[in-house]
C-alpha cells in the first residue's frame, strides 16, 4: 500500500510541476507576435486557465505526502538515516517540509491574485507568486527523488 501511496504521490508531482512550469513559463516567457512554431504555441497558454488546477494538484500532492506518507517517513525511514549517518538528506527533507508548508499557505493568495483584472497591475505579482510556487515544488520533486533514492522507500 505504501509503494502504491508513494507512486500516486509522484504522479500528482508529476502533474503539479507540469502545470506550474507550463504556466510560469507563460507568464514570464511572453510568445514573439506572429510566431508560429511550437515553442511560440507553448509560450502562448492561457496561465489563468492554471490556476485552480495547481491548487487541486497542490492540496492533493501535499495531502498524500504529508498525512499518508510523512508518517512512514518519520519512524521508519528517517532513523535509518541517521543511523547511516546521511544528515544532510534529512536536513534537506526537512527544509522541504518547510517550503512545502509555505506553499500551501501561499495558495489563497496565489489564487486571488490569479482573480484580479489585469488591468489592476498584478500582474507582476501573479508572475512573482507563480515562480515562488514552482521553485518550491521544483524543490520539493528532487529532494524527494533524493531522498528515496538515499535509501529506497519502505526498506
Amino acid at each position: 500500500m505504501d509503494t502504491f501511496l508513494l507512486m500516486v504521490h509522484g504522479i500528482l508531482a508529476v502533474f503539479l510541476l507540469g502545470a506550474l512550469t507550463h504556466q510560469s513559463l507563460g507568464v514570464w516567457w511572453r510568445p514573439a507576435r506572429g510566431d508560429q512554431n511550437f515553442f511560440a504555441s507553448f509560450r502562448a497558454v492561457r496561465a489563468a486557465h492554471y490556476v485552480n488546477t495547481v491548487i487541486i494538484l497542490y492540496v492533493l500532492t501535499y495531502l498524500v505526502g504529508g498525512f499518508l506518507l510523512y508518517p512512514e517517513y518519520r519512524y521508519i525511514v528517517r532513523p535509518v538515516l541517521e543511523q547511516l549517518r546521511k544528515s544532510s538528506i534529512v536536513g534537506i527533507f526537512e527544509l522541504k517540509e518547510h517550503f512545502m508548508t509555505v506553499g500551501i499557505v501561499l495558495l489563497p493568495a496565489y489564487w486571488y491574485i490569479w482573480k484580479q483584472p489585469q488591468n489592476s497591475g498584478s500582474g507582476t505579482a501573479q508572475k512573482l507568486i507563480t515562480l515562488i510556487l514552482a521553485l518550491i515544488v521544483w524543490y520539493g520533486f528532487i529532494v524527494g527523488h533524493l531522498v528515496n533514492n538515499a535509501r529506497g522507500f519502505g526498506l
